[in-house]
């Protein structure tokens, strides 16, 4: 029978899939629980750092959320990005994160992540949050990724870029005002022109 606090970490990784040492603090119980549940088989390591619940099926998602919680400071964007807004019907075996010029990348090989490197407005600009498994992630709007589609073509295809675009815009995720004006701020606007106009 679990304890108390044992059942605390049980609610938490329910609730949150996968959990971290420093999440334990939020709910009082010592960081020692891991091991101790690991240990006894009531958690399971996933990842350096990061538990779920033994025998719990694995998200698809999974890998996306280690490696945002491995790069807190990245953003999940270009092929992760147009899979996590579903327009694309490609499964990356990568985990694509954009991260500013100087900041750390990380070096491990699990989760598999390619960093894409970006500054100014077309790092910050185009930034949402939503919640997958209830941990916070930060991804680019649609409208972004498909215009960092277009920008970074020679990593991601042309192919990907035009499939990126006609989805959302058939799915109405983005609109031709967004688009023009996520172009313009990332210098894109001259090169996206012609693909734009033969939407309308």
């Amino acid at each position: 029978m679990p304890t108390p606090l044992q059942q605390r970490v049980v609610r938490l990784a329910t609730r949150r899939r996968l959990i971290r040492a420093g999440d334990l603090e939020a709910i009082e119980v010592p960081r020692t629980y891991l091991a101790r549940m690991t240990k006894a088989g009531m958690l399971e390591q996933r990842g350096r750092g990061l538990y779920a619940l033994a025998g719990k099926d694995v998200s698809e998602q999974e890998t996306l959320l280690e490696a945002v919680m491995l790069v807190p400071h990245g953003v999940v964007c270009l092929l992760s990005a147009i899979r996590l807004h579903g327009l694309t019907t490609q499964n990356p075996h990568e985990v694509w994160l954009a991260i500013g010029r100087d900041q750390w990348r990380p070096t491990r090989k699990y989760p598999p992540v390619r960093v894409v490197r970006m500054s100014g407005a077309t790092m910050t600009s185009g930034v949402e949050k939503r919640r997958i498994d209830g941990i916070e992630v930060r991804v680019f709007s649609p409208a972004k990724t498909v215009v960092d589609c277009f920008r970074y073509r020679n990593k991601v295809g042309l192919d990907v870029a035009l499939e990126a675009l006609r989805e959302a815009w058939r799915s109405k995720a983005v609109s031709m005002n967004e688009l023009t004006a996520v172009s313009r701020t990332c210098r894109m606007e001259r090169v996206m022109r012609p693909y734009l106009e033969s939407l309308v």
